[in-house]
């Protein structure tokens, strides 16, 4: 394993309290547009785009080769919903087709879904990292106090975590908080959850006293995707 660049101790100070998470107000964000959640429907052969809170839809390209035309073409289809969930950066532009007020040039994608709080998820903007998996269902929420983990059968619990910052932008968080030595890795490669057909943009591993279990992962609105 490669040796970590830099190692950022985090202390838990209560993890739902305060929205001061994992990345502070002078660190740059990741180049290539905003950062935009919203709703992404079909109209025809038009992949349609409206930002939360807003009624403006705007026509959708993809602009660095991310795939999610095809990849709203094959959730909405597999999951029958007549409009997804996207999480997505790029650059809106003038023009637009049928009557859309622009163009969204998508440039990354971070999630799509067709089920989930969306738009009213409360926790989006105070989370640094959210990642899951199933056989077991797992989840590990992160935020610069600290992260929450949930494993079936266990109480959740919220426990303090160093990070590892590797070379390819992967990431290690880890503790041997309460007796239990807990690792969450991290990937920025495109990830399909199996079971619900959710694209994510992180490859996620958690591993606990020697076991492995494998899910995807995103950045929440308080994290830092480069």
């Amino acid at each position: 394993m490669p040796a970590p660049r830099s190692i950022f101790p985090l202390a838990l100070l209560g993890l739902l309290g305060g929205c001061s998470l994992f990345q502070s107000d002078d660190t740059p964000r990741a180049p290539g547009g905003e950062r935009l959640q919203g709703d992404l429907r079909w109209s025809g052969d038009q992949l349609l785009f409206r930002p939360c809170r807003e009624q403006r839809f705007f026509d959708v390209t993809d602009a660095n080769n991310t795939a999610i035309l095809r990849d709203a073409h094959e959730l909405a289809a597999d999951s029958g919903a007549a409009s997804l969930f996207a999480d997505l950066r790029g650059k809106l532009k003038s023009g637009g087709r049928d009557g859309a007020q622009g163009v969204f040039a998508v440039t990354d994608v971070y999630r799509v879904q067709y089920s989930g709080p969306g738009c009213s998820d409360p926790n989006f903007k105070r989370t640094a990292m959210n990642a899951g998996g199933h056989g077991p269902d797992w989840s590990v929420q992160v935020s610069n106090q600290g992260m929450l983990v949930s494993t079936a059968g266990q109480q959740r619990r919220a426990l303090p975590f160093v990070q590892e910052e590797l070379p390819g932008g992967m990431r290690a968080l880890s503790t041997e908080a309460n007796g239990e030595k807990v690792e969450l890795w991290i990937n920025p490669r495109r990830c399909v959850d199996g079971r619900t057909g959710t694209v994510q943009s992180l490859q996620a591993e958690l591993r606990i006293n020697g076991q492995t279990w494998q899910g995807c992962a995103f950045y929440g609105g308080a994290g830092n995707p480069t």
